[in-house]
């Protein structure tokens, strides 16, 4: 028995060393190359087969600045600056939560794009754990530019609507490179429920949210922001 259960631990061990390979791999092959899709839209292909998913991948500077500037006014503002972690955003989330019964997340677009791409949707600490293990690797193998550029490509905008091309056709009948600053304000605020709410008619709590971001991105800089994206 003993000898048996070395022989397994040590087969798990080589298991899992391959797998951490794999995924450290796959992550490397993505500065380079597109992802075919994501897991969350393999998730929502799952749970319902008959919504058809629209997905056009747009290269960076096929996409207007102003989205991108959107969502990160809206998303992560400190985006340029940290290394994958907003652990300032997280404490303050902490605090809230203490306090409020509805809880607020404080993760960054790098640890999004990591969940989005890589992982399963359902919320756990398991799922936490390897949320960061890929958010760590993309830091550390992909630029800021190249990191926006999947998020905006990979990221849900309504049912079966995934990435800023499919978004902007069917919302506001533009290409990405098109989208104005308010147009992008009001996709921008559909986020992180974006099959709740749809930016083409926004209600009371869109409009009032798709202002606060204009505002932030002005703040910000606007254009100029994208600057500091290496």
């Amino acid at each position: 028995m003993k000898l048996l259960s070395k022989k397994t631990l040590k087969i798990t061990a080589k298991v899992i060393i391959a797998l951490m390979l794999l995924s450290i791999l796959s992550v490397l092959i993505m500065r380079w190359v597109n992802p075919f899709g994501s897991m969350l839209m393999l998730e929502r292909k799952i749970s319902n087969w008959s919504i058809t998913q629209q997905r056009i991948w747009k290269d960076w500077d096929e996409i207007s600045d102003n989205i991108k500037v959107a969502v990160i006014a809206s998303e992560d503002q400190n985006f340029p600056n940290h290394w994958g972690f907003d652990f300032e955003a997280i404490n303050r989330a902490i605090k809230y939560n203490k306090k409020n019964k509805k809880l607020r997340g404080a993760s960054t677009i790098s640890q999004q794009v990591a969940k989005n791409i890589f992982l399963w949707p359902a919320r756990s600490w398991v799922r936490k754990g390897f949320e960061s293990w890929f958010t760590i690797w993309i830091e550390l193998m992909w630029s800021k530019k190249r990191t926006l550029e999947i998020y905006l490509n990979s990221v849900e905008w309504g049912e079966g609507i995934f990435g800023i091309e499919a978004a902007s056709q069917y919302y506001f009948n533009v290409s990405a490179d098109q989208l104005t600053t308010y147009q992008a304000s009001l996709l921008a605020a559909t986020l992180p429920n974006p099959r709740k709410w749809n930016p083409a008619k926004p209600n009371s709590y869109i409009g009032t949210k798709a202002e606060w971001i204009r505002t932030q991105m002005q703040n910000l800089g606007n254009k100029t922001y994208l600057e500091q994206l290496k």
